[in-house]
């Protein structure tokens, strides 16, 4: 995740909507019964943490697909493996 979208993620003012979801009851159940073992004040505290968990390891797994999609193209096209390391490492530290 790149800096901006990380500090955008951290901000407490972030724009909120109001959702309806479905789920079993003794998921729910199960939720309010552990939320207070891990620390939250409520259920919907720790579904929103499990929501952030999973979107971002997809968000994660999904860009490195993007960049080894790109390695693999930039390959085929000549590039040799010295310049898409040296840029690669390069990104990694900006």
């Amino acid at each position: 995740m790149k800096i901006e979208q990380l500090k955008t993620r951290l901000s407490k003012d972030r724009p909120m909507t109001t959702i309806t979801l479905r789920m079993p009851v003794d998921v729910v159940d199960d939720l309010k019964r552990i939320a207070p073992l891990l620390g939250f004040n409520g259920y919907q505290g720790l579904l929103k943490a499990y929501v952030g968990q999973g979107l971002r390891r997809d968000l994660e797994r999904l860009d490195n697909d993007a960049v080894t999609a790109l390695v693999s193209s930039l390959k085929r096209h000549g590039v040799s493996e010295s310049v898409i390391t040296e840029a690669l490492n390069e990104a990694a530290h900006r």
